[in-house]
């Protein structure tokens, strides 16, 4: 199995003497979906800004696709990593949604034509390809998200990195987030999401990083790292309300998803025969 994105040792300190991320190691696979969890100030945006070049190591390694992102450029990252920012406005600038969406392929090197066909592509697969030429501010917060992520859809990059993406979204939006992070990872394309919605994490991630303090604190499958609660005390996370509600309810099982949620209660001897 090929490595996608390998950090060794990773240190970052900021000008202000603020140490983000203190000696950090990991390795994604290729194709693996990953979910960063933990509270403010952990140092989750910092790490993954590492993998595009926006920032640079104090110390540390950090290689994508096997080469080292130390003294590449943004742009030169772009063609590997593509990169969705919790804050969208930090991302949109042209003066049409389909201009804006256009605009990473064009930088890649695609042609008009090609670039456009991509970003058409992009916007219906977030479900806003009647807003092409639409402002992109004159779009609410929760669609000028699906924007700039129709911006990274459309580059077709390997590496896709989410930054908060289901944040302000409503049930449909977060579903259809959901099912591009689906799509992304049937198409062998690695996907990395920091998000605090552990239900999104939990249903959609096949691994789960809990950082605190500039330092990975748990990493494994959503059901075994939703089991180490000293873990999540520290970095200030709850489990998926799911799990939660399985616990108070006093059941063995530990259901992660509505399914199992569901086949649980079929299955617990107190709901047995009782005419639900």
């Amino acid at each position: 199995m090929s490595i996608a994105i390998e950090v060794a040792d990773l240190h970052h300190r900021y000008l202000g003497g603020v140490e983000a991320v203190r000696g950090v190691s990991l390795r994604v696979a290729s194709g693996e979906r990953v979910a960063i969890i933990g509270g403010n100030g952990a140092g989750k945006t910092t790490l993954v800004r590492h993998l595009n070049g926006i920032l640079q190591p104090s110390s540390g390694t950090v290689l994508v696709g096997g080469t080292p992102a130390h003294g590449r450029s943004i742009a030169q990252l772009a063609a590997q990593v593509g990169y969705v920012f919790q804050n969208p406005d930090e991302q949109l600038f042209a003066g049409t949604v389909a201009a804006d969406v256009a605009f990473g392929p064009r930088n890649l090197g695609c042609s008009p034509e090609e670039a456009a066909a991509r970003a058409a592509s992009a916007l219906a697969a977030v479900g806003l390809q009647d807003q092409a030429g639409a402002h992109p501010h004159q779009l609410s917060l929760a669609e000028r998200k699906l924007v700039a992520l129709a911006g990274v859809l459309a580059m077709r990059t390997p590496i896709v990195v989410l930054d908060e993406p289901t944040t302000g979204q409503d049930a449909r939006g977060v579903e259809l987030v959901a099912g591009i992070v689906d799509a992304l990872a049937d198409d062998g394309r690695t996907v990395v999401a920091i998000t605090h919605d552990m239900d999104f994490c939990a249903e959609h991630f096949d691994r789960v990083l809990v950082m605190a303090e500039g330092l990975v604190v748990a990493d494994g499958d959503p059901r075994e790292v939703f089991e180490h609660p000293d873990a999540l005390a520290r970095a200030a996370v709850e489990p998926p309300q799911l799990l939660r509600l399985a616990e108070r309810l006093g059941w063995d099982a530990r259901p992660l998803t509505p399914a199992e949620f569901v086949h649980a209660y079929a299955h617990d001897p107190r709901t047995l025969g009782d005419g639900s």
